[in-house]
């Protein structure tokens, strides 16, 4: 089902709006360590600590990291910058791989089970934290490890952060350092399009529809929606998890109502929610709505957008935002606006595994891998090109929080690097004033509710996870995007599949667990 939350929609999310999160600095501190909301210095590095001044960093080293996301063209002049200030800071070096959108789901577990060599890697509550933890494939982040080889990150972190990205009690990543993220989705669409064909304003399912099919209908060239299918449709968050306030996870369709204090689980498939949802994709469909060969196309959603060839995206306020600066600077024929088609359902906001970096467990150099993350999320200059790329070229600074795009802006960004994200990190002066509206309206709503820091222990029923998986993109996934013709014959074939591969055994033991979690 839905990659967790954000996991797509804000997995698509922050494809372009790196340069454009709107951030401030983090509540509380860490265990003590430092006053409450103790800002970060942009001058202070790690080799100006007196921790890290003792650490012996003679011998240069080569690490490498992996993220998530297609390679910016700029990558080699960005990163030949970074390593100059590592270089210089800790005596390290930094190459980057990275895992295109369209497949990581595929390469990301099996760079562990091949035993690659590599330091550090992006991770998230949508993107292996958890497994990879239990499985032993990140090192264990321990208070000595972390605040001797990043001080910096244990000074500014605030402790709820660390307790939020514990697995069986222990910490597996540096997670980043933002203080409200939103999960809820929403829509960017074409305005100038809808007034084009006097379409009604688009607030529900309902106009959503008839207006991906008056483009399909009447646009040459645009396809109204794309998206790399992988384990769900994307507007599930919208009509599913987030109408009917759902928490859905995102390696089985199994889900609870938030609002529900006994946290009892179902079965998603079964809901009559789901399968109104597959008549509404199939009608859509046929309509053309999106491409017949969805299942193999890997489209790079944020750029398809912006040149014109799509005419909806579905993410969170923020990575939408940053998109709509960018399309307003860049096409300013388009006329861009966001929706909310869910305005009455619950608000929530990311717990720190949302995003993060972990050390790999079979680095060589566990030590010197921390250091360099630490500079990432908390050194000014190395922050910002990690994040924005170089300034004068990808970004001009405005002030100590803002920028502004440059002339390369475009070619240095779209992958997972905002698992650095912390209060050092700008935020761009053309960030939309709907956007800002948003964000500001839903701070006010944020819903918390019990299960909100639950994190599910697979141990048990990993090979059931795992079969599980392949039946969704197996079968789930076709039916999803409208292709079975026979809806009825192909939820129950899914329903088949399903049983066969150990749902239920998952079901129970994740009941147990929700059940364990709310008695203490």
């Amino acid at each position: 089902m839905i990659k967790e939350s954000k996991k797509r929609a804000y997995w698509n999310l922050v494809l372009t709006c790196l340069m454009v999160i709107s951030l401030v600095i983090a509540g509380c501190s860490s265990k003590g360590s430092s006053p409450e909301n103790s800002p970060i210095s942009s001058s202070e590095t790690a080799t100006d600590s007196g921790a890290e001044s003792k650490i012996d960093t003679s011998e240069e080293v080569k690490l490498k990291a992996v993220f998530i996301g297609g390679k910016p063209v700029d990558y080699e002049l960005v990163f030949e910058e970074i390593n100059k200030k590592l270089k210089e800071k800790v005596n390290a070096t930094l190459e980057a791989e990275f895992l295109d959108w369209s497949d990581y789901t595929q390469k990301y577990p099996l760079k562990f089970a091949a035993g690659e060599d590599f330091d550090m890697i992006y991770t998230a509550n949508w993107a292996y934290y958890d497994s990879q933890a239990a499985k032993g494939g990140f090192l264990e982040l321990t208070e000595e490890l972390l605040s001797t080889y990043a001080p910096l990150t244990w000074e500014a972190m605030p402790s709820v952060k660390w307790d939020q990205a514990r697995v069986n009690g222990k910490v597996y990543m540096i997670p980043y350092n933002n203080q409200k993220e939103f999960m809820n989705t929403l829509i960017m669409y074409r305005e100038d399009l809808r007034q084009k064909y006097n379409l009604a304003p688009i607030d529900s399912m309902e106009s959503l529809a008839a207006y991906m099919k008056a483009i399909a209908a009447n646009e040459k060239g645009i396809v109204p929606f794309n998206q790399a299918a992988l384990t769900a449709h994307e507007f599930d968050n919208l009509f599913l998890r987030q109408q009917n306030n759902w928490k859905i996870f995102s390696e089985f369709p199994l889900a609870y109502k938030i609002d529900d204090p006994s946290g009892q689980i179902f079965n998603v498939y079964e809901t009559q929610q789901f399968k109104d949802m597959l008549v509404y994709y199939k009608d859509l469909a046929d309509s053309g709505a999106w491409s017949r060969n969805v299942l193999t196309d890997k489209p790079n959603v944020a750029d398809d957008f912006k040149a014109g060839k799509t005419a909806v995206r579905v993410s969170n306020v923020t990575a939408l935002g940053g998109d709509m600066a960018v399309v307003r600077r860049e096409k300013p024929e388009f006329q861009i606006a966001l929706a909310d088609l869910t305005p009455n359902s619950k608000k929530t906001a990311a717990i720190s595994t949302q995003n993060g970096m972990a050390v790999h467990a079979r680095s060589q150099n566990p030590e010197r891998a921390l250091m360099v993350m630490d500079l990432l999320q908390n050194d000014q200059e190395l922050h910002d090109l990690i994040l924005n790329g170089i300034p004068g070229t990808h970004f001009e600074p405005v002030g100590d929080t803002k920028l502004r795009a440059a002339e390369r802006s475009g070619n240095f960004g779209g992958f997972s690097s905002w698992g650095f994200v912390s209060p050092l990190t700008r935020f761009n002066e053309e960030y939309p004033q709907e956007a800002q509206d948003i964000e500001k309206k839903w701070a006010e709503e944020v819903y918390h509710f019990d299960l909100e820091t639950f994190v599910f222990d697979k141990t048990s029923v990993t090979n059931e996870v795992a079969n599980v998986g392949n039946v969704m993109q197996r079968y789930a996934v076709p039916l999803e995007y409208g292709l079975v013709e026979d809806l009825e014959k192909g939820q129950a074939e899914l329903a088949k599949q399903m049983k066969a591969a150990g749902l239920d055994k998952i079901k129970e033991e994740l009941q147990k667990q929700i059940d364990a979690f709310l008695s203490k």
